[in-house]
């Protein structure tokens, strides 16, 4: 603490005396014009001391993080020339840069590393795997100023030499053209010196060099992803797409489009897990589900004897139903009559261009992954001696569970806990964490408990499944642990919901060198490419979410980078996309909840409508719900919104177009809806903030005005 202490009062000092003593005006480059002469008096009589005096001048300015290399740079050229120049520039530069990075390790990198380790973990483990490439990146293509690099890099395990050797090579072309720019500046006597070809060209080559270092590091990484492997002459195919659910579908269809030739390989069923086992099945179960509930709660429309026993296996035969009749829109015969070649086999990706399948080899230049996931299963004791559920084989049961326990508190464990409790079952809930829903607010998540529990669903928050114990009479028992304390839950069958995890066996991804995530997805950048530049993911299998809409946003982007990202390349963008946990009432969430405004330190407001007071809710008998929407302090801007509500899913879309097209609540209030219908929740909503934010100053003269008129 006292060495550090030191260092401070001791950098202090230095960049006192630095402005005290007046060397800050050699950073101002008008008065190294009007010192020219001078100077290069100074040159001729004494050279060495002039340089060195440059020198220590410019370790002193990039070690001490002074703001005015960039003047310093030039100031080289404008009075040493391009190749003495050059050699100064470039050694200063470097062992300045590597003061600076020594002293933000010494000072700060403990206290940063302890404090934000685990947010910072990430970005360690990718400075030890390519710490030098990344920091060539940035000194070649400088995005960040050279001075907030240096204290950047300093905080990360980066090595000191590497720092400072792969500084000195990444500063080397950006030094050359800073200086050459500087010898022409030197070279204005006249007005007519300004449109000078050297000068010009000189301003040119410093404006086009980011443009060219961009370009040519692109060409630098893909080169090194793709070292080792032989890259077809000709390729048969412009894409292949490995994975025929909603996100392969989309990226094949958006393939054919375009007339590009695709093979879509799909191991299993046409449709993948939303058609199959997922989105579809689980809301045509949600469905009946509902009726059966609306049937319960018919006495308060008027109809007190109405009554709806279930048929069970009459249900989850209308569930096989739904599917078939929505299957031909994702089958074989419909997108081979699209121009999609469809394959069905197992894929494994055998070089960056390659796919077996059926013994085949197929080339293309580029790859998509979007195979999907599958449920997770915790590795719990005895749970393989039980004949669990999950949501991919739930969809065979005709016999209703009597008892039904369901292990997780997420979207989907919320949703069947409700849909198998109002068909009758006596469903159980247990969720490990303290609240159900993880994602969402503390407020939405305690509604939708209390709305299972009155629906007859018994909820246990806090319960950590430790073991599982089948029954000799038929049944079993799972075993949680509470509070240090083991409680025994009772049932017929288990449904196993904690989550779901990308599927990537069996694709050949180590043998290639794709990298993974530490949840198992395909490390992807922002243009869903994967570590090897041929090959981009979707959905699923790449994250970070989990919904049919998010694959088919990852699917379009992906399709087009991978085919004419050689032109332009477009970001995805998840900063507008909706979902919605479908129980009753819906949960639809859109950008920041409060939450993470908090965590991520976004100072706002919250504004809540409550459903109760909205006529065709009460209409419905389904007055209950709220929405909240989160603004920056005294603005109209959406950063977020949360509903929990009917029709939520329906109303969160007005929310979405209104934050991707920058529409404010304002806008949104003076919108004309049609009476009595659900969309008005909205316009209450900004009507609330509206109410919130009126001008009272103003609100009191006109009522002056009002009384003085009278």
């Amino acid at each position: 603490m006292i060495k550090r202490i030191l260092l401070i009062a001791v950098v202090i000092s230095l960049i006192a005396a630095f402005f005290l003593s007046g060397l800050d005006r050699y950073l101002d480059f008008e008065f190294l014009q009007a010192q020219r002469e001078a100077l290069q008096r100074l040159i001729v009589e004494q050279p060495l001391l002039t340089m060195g005096g440059y020198f220590l001048l410019y370790v002193l300015v990039t070690a001490l993080s002074i703001p005015g290399a960039a003047v310093m740079t030039l100031a080289g050229g404008f009075i040493f020339g391009l190749l003495w120049g050059t050699l100064l520039v470039s050694v200063a530069s470097t062992l300045g840069a590597t003061a600076a990075f020594l002293i933000a390790r010494f000072l700060f990198r403990d206290s940063v590393q302890q404090r934000y380790g685990d947010r910072l973990r990430a970005v360690n483990r990718g400075i030890e795997r390519e710490g030098a490439f990344y920091l060539f990146a940035l000194r070649l293509v400088p995005v960040f100023p050279f001075f907030v690099i240096n204290i950047a890099m300093g905080l990360t395990p980066i090595r000191t030499l590497t720092f400072l050797l792969v500084s000195w090579a990444g500063m080397l072309p950006a030094t050359i053209v800073y200086v050459n720019a500087g010898t022409q500046l030197a070279r204005i006597d006249g007005p007519g010196d300004v449109l000078s070809p050297a000068l010009i060209a000189s301003f040119v080559l410093l404006g086009l060099f980011p443009l060219v270092a961009r370009r040519l590091l692109a060409i630098f990484k893909r080169r090194k992803a793709l070292r080792g492997w032989k890259k077809p002459k000709r390729f048969d195919r412009n894409l292949i797409v490995i994975g025929a659910g909603s996100g392969g579908l989309v990226a094949a269809l958006i393939a054919a489009a375009v007339r590009a030739r695709v093979s879509l390989i799909e191991r299993d069923r046409m449709g993948g897990d939303c058609l199959n086992t997922g989105c579809v099945p689980s809301k045509a179960l949600i469905r009946s589900a509902t009726f059966k509930a609306a049937v319960e709660h018919s006495g308060k429309l008027g109809f007190p004897e109405a009554s709806a026993p279930v048929d069970f296996p009459a249900v989850m035969e209308r569930v096989q139903r739904v599917i078939r009749t929505i299957e031909p829109h994702d089958s074989v015969e419909r997108f081979e009559s699209l121009g999609v070649d469809c394959i069905q086999g197992e894929a494994k990706i055998v070089s960056p261009w390659e796919v077996a399948v059926n013994g085949r080899h197929l080339s293309s230049r580029h790859i998509i992954i979007a195979t999907g996931s599958s449920p997770l299963i915790p590795p719990i004791p005895g749970l393989k001696d039980v004949d669990y559920l999950t949501s991919d084989t739930l969809w065979s049961l005709r016999e209703q569970p009597r008892r039904l326990v369901v292990l997780g508190g997420g979207p989907i464990g919320c949703e069947l806990s409700q849909a198998f409790a109002r068909l009758g079952s006596q469903v159980t809930q247990v969720e490990m964490a303290s609240h159900l829903l993880g994602r969402e607010d503390a407020d939405v998540a305690d509604y939708t408990r209390r709305i299972l529990e009155r629906d007859g669903v018994d909820v246990r928050l806090g319960h950590k499944a430790v073991k599982c114990e089948q029954r000799p009479e038929g049944g079993f028992g799972l075993i949680t642990e509470v509070d240090g304390e083991e409680v025994t839950i009772e049932g017929d069958r288990l449904l196993v919901a904690v989550g779901r995890k990308p599927v990537t066996e069996g694709l050949g991804l180590e043998e290639l060198g794709v990298r993974l995530n530490a949840n198992g997805t395909i490390e992807t950048d922002e243009f869903l490419r994967s570590s090897i530049p041929t090959i981009h993911a979707c959905g699923d299998v790449a994250g970070p979410f989990q919904f049919t809409h998010a694959a088919s946003h990852q699917a379009w982007h992906a399709a087009v980078n991978a085919l004419f990202g050689w032109a332009r390349r477009f970001r995805v963008d998840y900063r507008f996309l909706p979902w919605v946990t479908f129980t009753d009432p819906q949960v639809a969430r859109l950008g920041l909840n409060e939450h993470n405004a908090r965590e991520q330190g976004v100072a706002h407001e919250v504004t809540r409508y409550d459903f109760e007071g909205l006529d065709r809710a009460i209409v419905d008998e389904s007055a209950e719900g709220f929405i909240k929407v989160l603004t920056p302090p005294g603005k109209d801007r959406i950063l977020g919104v949360t509903i929990v509500g009917p029709q939520a899913g329906e109303l969160i879309s007005q929310f979405t177009l209104a934050m991707k097209n920058g529409i404010g609540l304002n806008r949104l209030l003076s919108t004309i809806y049609p009476y009595p219908t659900f969309s008005e929740a909205n316009k209450f909503a900004a009507g609330n903030w509206k109410k919130a934010h009126a001008p009272e100053g103003v609100l009191r003269w006109l009522e002056r005005l009002h009384a003085w008129r009278r």
